[in-house]
């Protein structure tokens, strides 16, 4: 099928936690045959922080964050047999929804790909006269990378006739083992741009951790840090480029994971970081939320915390053979059942049974 994606950016992950989905996800189905164009704005200087050329697996796009911009690249939906919208794009998102979805030929696969399905409905709860009221029931799909049965109930109830969880993943040939850097080295690392809604939990789950830990070592990645009030024992980094992430995973006795608040609370929406980390062998410490034990064992694959004492606890108790332990059973665990290998045949088994379904209520 040809698929025209629109998203926030597939060659830079600044400010844009979604690129490594994005690469995972589109480069399996771009090897099932797809053919498939990325189109993404030049906005939020991501062009100059690239983390990858334009691939040979995938068109890419950038086009202006202007009126006339958007619009060209709209009127390209037409020729799609996919047509796919995600969430986050950051500039003309309501436009850009709206536009081609109704863009889209008659009997073109119209999705919506939500890579932040929590902040998503609780948009739609507040905002009775948000567009997606008026254009999830012209979709055919809608698709997220986390949340669960609790986002797929909520989706159907604001009228979307289908929403299958697709979620984050392991792409072994971008994240895997490599050997340990100095500039990475602490006893517990946490990888993450500074957002309202991850704030707080970062300040209980890292920061109460490395202050209760004076004598340790901690490391914090991610953009807009740099002007919050930290421990002495906290080093930050600034942001991480994706060629870094393998050794920013390895280096450390333990990797953090620290969902947002909205992802904690609904569930079931395992981070890129998640799957990243114990793709390369690192020691997983995650924050508890409802539906890890999908994807990790606590205790044998991955490390949980309630909060920050209890990282703390953990930290100070943890051995680099025990630590050594817990990377590599994760590792196994993930490449066995997480890898974007089995979400691509996921979705282009989901893709192709929409496109037959709609070829027979046409033919009806």
């Amino acid at each position: 099928m040809n698929i025209a994606f629109y998203g926030s950016s597939l060659l830079s992950s600044y400010w844009n936690g979604a690129a490594t989905y994005y690469r995972g996800l589109l480069s399996d189905l771009a090897r099932r045959g797809h053919r498939i164009t990325f189109y993404e704005p030049d906005a939020f200087d991501r062009q100059s922080h690239r983390d990858i050329d334009p691939p040979d697996w995938c068109a890419v796009e950038v086009y202006p964050a202007t009126d006339e911009g958007v619009r060209r690249v709209i009127a390209e939906a037409g020729a799609a047999d996919v047509v796919v919208k995600a969430s986050g794009v950051g500039v003309y998102d309501d436009v850009l929804l709206e536009g081609v979805t109704a863009a889209a030929r008659p009997g073109a696969i119209r999705m919506f790909c939500d890579v932040d399905a929590p902040a998503t409905l609780a948009e739609l709860r507040r905002e009775s006269g948000h567009p997606m009221h008026r254009t999830l029931p012209a979709l055919d799909l809608v698709i997220t990378y986390g949340g669960g049965p609790p986002v797929v109930e909520a989706y159907r109830g604001f009228g979307a006739p289908l929403c299958v969880p697709i979620y984050n993943a392991l792409d072994p040939a971008t994240h895997h083992p490599v050997p340990p850097e100095e500039r990475f080295s602490a006893d517990l690392s946490f990888l993450g741009n500074r957002l309202p809604d991850r704030e707080a939990r970062v300040e209980e789950f890292f920061l109460r951790a490395a202050a209760a830990l004076p004598e340790r070592a901690f490391l914090i990645g991610g953009s807009g840090w740099d002007t919050k009030t930290m421990p002495e024992n906290v080093r930050h980094l600034g942001h991480v480029g994706t060629r870094d992430h393998n050794a920013f995973n390895t280096s450390p006795l333990a990797v953090l994971n620290i969902a947002r608040d909205s992802m904690a609370s609904v569930g079931f929406s395992p981070a890129t970081r998640v799957f990243e980390a114990a793709g390369a062998g690192a020691c997983l410490l995650t924050d508890a939320w409802v539906g890890l034990d999908m994807f990790l064992t606590e205790g044998e694959e991955v490390l949980v915390a309630r909060d920050g004492q209890e990282v703390a606890e953990i930290v100070r108790g943890l051995t680099p053979e025990k630590a050594r332990s817990v990377g590599e059973a994760g590792r196994r665990r993930i490449l066995a059942d997480h890898t974007y290998e089995k979400r691509g045949e996921e979705l282009d088994r989901l893709l192709r049974r929409v496109a037959a379904d709609k070829r027979e209520r046409s033919a009806a």
